[in-house]
C-alpha cells in the first residue's frame, strides 16, 4: 500500500515569480502535480483551460461554492479562485503529491482544514524588485499594478508568518535549488516513510 501523497502550499505577492518557480518543480521534480484552480478570470497570455485553471463564469463558480465543492476559495480583485476537494482527494489517494499555488487567504483556509499541508511562502526580495516585475510581464494596468503593490504592502508580505518556510526570489536558479529541496526533504519525514520502511523491515525477517 503506497502512502497518502503530500500537500505542498505555496503563495506570494503576485509578480513574485511563484508561477515560474512552480512550473519548474512540475517539470524538474518526479511524482509532483499540479492542483488546478478554478477561477473566474479571463485567461492570461497562452493560458489554456484545463491547463494553468479551470475557466468558469461566476454563476459557474457560486454554484460550486453552493454545494461545498471547494475546500479553499476566495475573491481577489473581483474574481474568485479555489480548488475543487474531488481533485485534491483523488490526487492524495493515489499517493501523488500535490502543489497547490493559491493566495494566502487559501492557503490559511487549507491549512485549517488539512493541517499537515507543507506551506513556502515567496518573498519578493524588495517592493521595488517587485514593482518591475510586475510591470515588465505587461499583464495588468498601472491601476491593477498599483492595487497588487498596495496588497502585496499592507497584507500579504505580512503573512509569511504562517508559513513553514519562507524563500526570498531574488536569485531564481537559487530559489528553486530551495524549493525542491524542501520537497525533497518533507518527503523523507518518518511519518511519510512508514510504508517503505515496513517493507525494508520485512526482509530482514521482522514485523
Amino acid at each position: 500500500m503506497s502512502e497518502r501523497g503530500a500537500v505542498f502550499i505555496v503563495s506570494a505577492p503576485s509578480g513574485s515569480g511563484k508561477s515560474t518557480l512552480v512550473t519548474s518543480l512540475l517539470q524538474k521534480v518526479p511524482n509532483l502535480t499540479f492542483s488546478i484552480s478554478y477561477t473566474t478570470r479571463q485567461p492570461r497570455g497562452e493560458e489554456v483551460d484545463g491547463k494553468e485553471y479551470f475557466f468558469v463564469n461566476e454563476a459557474a463558480f457560486e454554484k460550486m461554492i453552493a454545494e461545498d465543492q471547494f475546500i479553499e476559495y476566495a475573491k481577489v480583485f473581483d474574481h474568485y479562485y479555489g480548488t475543487a476537494r474531488a481533485y485534491l482527494e483523488r490526487a492524495l489517494a493515489e499517493g501523488k503529491d500535490l502543489i497547490l499555488d493559491i493566495d494566502t487567504e487559501g492557503a490559511a483556509q487549507v491549512k485549517n482544514k488539512l493541517p499537515e499541508a507543507i506551506s513556502i511562502f515567496i518573498m519578493p526580495p524588495s517592493y521595488e524588485a517587485l514593482r518591475k516585475r510586475l510591470e515588465n510581464r505587461r499583464q495588468d494596468s498601472s491601476e491593477t499594478i498599483q492595487k497588487r503593490l498596495t496588497w502585496a504592502g499592507q497584507k500579504e508580505i505580512y503573512r509569511y508568518r504562517n508559513y513553514d518556510y519562507v524563500v526570498v526570489n531574488e536569485d531564481l536558479k537559487q530559489s528553486f535549488d530551495l524549493m525542491r529541496g524542501i520537497i525533497l526533504a518533507e518527503r523523507c519525514r518518518r511519518d511519510r516513510m512508514t510504508a517503505r520502511v515496513q517493507s525494508i523491515i520485512q526482509t530482514f525477517g521482522g514485523k
